[in-house]
């Protein structure tokens, strides 16, 4: 208990730091093209994490939404709730709803624009076209290669998991240590050991996945949407609102 309670004022510390929270948009970015770089000029040796098939991609990141929703939820629910209504809370949790519509529209959309834009060929050397074969799903499971306009969801998604994560964890740099319990605490560290491992394989999908331009519109893609949300609309009173601030817990 006395361990966890430590682990989460340490964490607590770190994101207390307004440059910690200020800075990752940017951080984002210049991993994007930092890894691009390193990618393009093969600088950075295959490893176990070039693999797409590496535990942490078929494990977290390919239902990296899935440990977002599953491990926000209670936590938005407890955080919030300290000095406020359960009104507020409903209120708070429609954030999950907003994030979730955002999450689905923009990946079925680089669905569709890697559709529209491929074509299917019968092999890597792209000399035999099946015109035939229109979407990217039925070229693979014809067993052809398709070649589309990638946007790269693992940026967008890794980008904007981070970021929403990091603005609800903001509660818990003003809750007393006293107010807390062991739910709430551990809920807190899974959270911080999610957004190290979605940067983490940030960086390996930007030294071994994808174009520089599908990594860095996917990028951007998930830092405008958390912009638009928590810094634009979420202020404004018909909202979800933001987590509550330290003169709101005071």
């Amino acid at each position: 208990m006395a361990a966890v309670g430590s682990l989460v004022n340490s964490l607590a510390c770190l994101w207390r730091q307004q440059c910690a929270r200020t800075c990752l948009p940017h951080l984002f970015v210049c991993i994007s093209f930092t890894g691009s770089i390193l990618k393009a000029t093969g600088l950075v040796p295959e490893s176990y994490f070039s693999n797409s098939r590496n535990v942490l991609n078929l494990y977290f990141v390919k239902i990296s939404w899935g440990w977002t929703i599953v491990l926000l939820l209670p936590f938005i629910f407890y955080s919030n709730l300290y000095n406020r209504s359960h009104t507020f809370v409903l209120r708070r949790l429609t954030s999950l709803l907003v994030a979730t519509f955002i999450w689905y529209t923009c990946t079925e959309t680089f669905f569709y624009i890697e559709d529209i834009t491929g074509s299917c060929y019968e092999s890597d050397t792209m000399q035999v076209i099946h015109g035939d074969i229109t979407t990217k799903a039925a070229c693979k499971k014809a067993g052809f290669i398709w070649d589309g306009f990638d946007i790269s969801g693992h940026s967008f998604i890794l980008t904007y998991s981070s970021l929403v994560i990091v603005e609800e964890m903001v509660p818990m740099l003003h809750i007393p240590q006293s107010d807390r319990n062991i739910r709430l605490d551990c809920l807190y560290i899974a959270l911080n050991a999610i957004v190290a491992i979605w940067i983490w394989m940030f960086g390996c999908t930007s030294v071994y996945f994808h174009d520089i331009v599908d990594k860095v519109i996917g990028t951007l893609c998930g830092i405008l949407v958390w912009y638009v949300t928590y810094v634009v609309w979420y202020p404004m009173p018909f909202s979800p609102g933001l987590p509550p601030q330290q003169k709101q817990h005071a």
